[in-house]
């Protein structure tokens, strides 16, 4: 008998949810995905080193030796997150989706600007922009600025998704590929009701993408639903047929180490009934958003996630710099930390300033007396940095 693995992949499109290359090489998917954790974790591999080193030097190059810390820094972030994609597409026969800063989650002009730059990118690598889907958070200014980039021929996958009106949205807006967290709506639901565990079927992460599957099939909808954020293969049986999955190279491995036989739960061509169509604008989607404590909750909180881990790897980068170029970029790193934690400006960061983990602070803190001066950070910053990472 095939392997789930193998009988899942004849029914939905598999995607790795990872920046590993290696992992991507074992389970051959035909997508892949990452964002700026996933790169973070990839970038402690030592394999990939010469990668991160490649698009600090070329970002110098770009911008000049005068240049400050932050501004290259802050190029190498869209290098790398283009280096990581092209290194994938040489492996998948599909697309990579590359994520827009999510602090630009609220921008749509931004956004829409940072796409263009990051598919230049990517024509000057020679790789052509159907292959590629650039990621943006499900705001209404992120709808707005996918429904623009999508009239421009940039196709665009739709994250951090947890409501309906979300995916009504997105689907209005003409996007190629949304992908609805199922993971993080059964965490929210476990901690807001207090149970333990939900059946497969039961899984409210199920139950939301496969409402918003069959809306999308029986009103016709051209944009892909893409599950995304699994804690066990239970929610993935449960959503075989889907348009496509992304899945986490461990769970990879348990659907590819079991043999049970995989009924199709999902099937486009004969949608189960659904509720009548809806038309959103921006006060009826806010208004839909606001009556969903979980959706709006969730989608506040993976912004927030999303931007510290740019912030964190942007400090890493910062580090990384420092070793390259010498001990002087520390002084760079160390004012763009004081900025994002010194929020009264007296020159000190109180723990409950610090916008990052309790351990890294702890890690600064070496007097151990709540305060991080500029020094702290200064001569803590190296290990503090590969604690953060870890």
């Amino acid at each position: 008998m095939a392997n789930l693995l193998e009988q899942l992949s004849s029914m939905t499109v598999v995607v790795a949810d990872t920046g590993d290359l290696e992992a991507i090489r074992k389970f051959t998917p035909r997508d892949a995905t990452t964002n700026p954790s996933l790169i973070l974790a990839a970038a402690q591999i030592p394999a990939y080193q010469n990668l991160i080193d490649e698009a600090l030097h070329s970002s110098r190059k770009l911008l000049g030796e005068s240049a400050p810390v932050e501004d290259v820094v802050h190029e190498a972030l869209d290098e790398i997150c283009v280096i990581f994609g092209k290194e994938i597409l040489k492996i998948v026969p599909g697309r990579v989706s590359t994520e827009v800063d999510a602090r630009l989650s609220f921008d749509t002009e931004g956004t829409i600007a940072k796409a263009h730059k990051l598919i230049g990118l990517y024509k000057e690598a020679g790789i052509s922009k159907d292959r590629v889907l650039i990621k943006i958070a499900s705001t209404w200014e992120g709808i707005e600025a996918a429904a623009a980039l999508e009239k421009d021929g940039i196709h665009c996958n739709l994250t951090l998704l947890f409501g309906f009106a979300q995916a009504a949205a997105c689907a209005e807006a003409g996007v190629t590929l949304i992908s609805p967290f199922v993971g993080r709506i059964l965490d929210w639901f476990k901690a807001d009701t207090g149970r333990d565990s939900y059946p497969g079927h039961e899984d409210p992460g199920v139950i939301s993408v496969t409402k918003i599957f069959n809306y999308f099939k029986t009103y016709g909808y051209k944009t892909e639903i893409m599950g995304a954020s699994f804690r066990n293969i239970e929610e993935i049986i449960e959503l075989a047929g889907c348009d496509l999955l992304t899945i986490s190279p461990k769970l990879l491995d348990q659907l590819r180490s079991s043999e049970v036989h995989l009924d199709r739960k999902l099937d486009g061509s004969k949608p189960a009934a659904t509720e009548a169509k809806i038309q959103l604008d921006k006060g009826t989607f806010a208004s839909m958003m606001a009556s969903d404590r979980m959706a709006h909750e969730k989608l506040d909180e993976g912004i927030r996630g999303f931007s510290k881990a740019i912030e964190t790897l942007e400090a890493q980068l910062a580090h990384r710099l420092a070793e390259l170029e010498g001990g002087a970029a520390f002084s760079h790193a160390v004012q763009e930390i004081f900025l994002l934690n010194d929020l009264d400006g007296d020159g000190c960061i109180t723990r409950e300033e610090w916008l990052g983990s309790d351990a890294v602070f702890d890690a600064l803190d070496h007097d151990h007396d709540g305060r991080l001066l500029q020094d702290d950070v200064r001569s803590g910053l190296g290990a503090a940095l590969a604690l953060a990472a870890a």
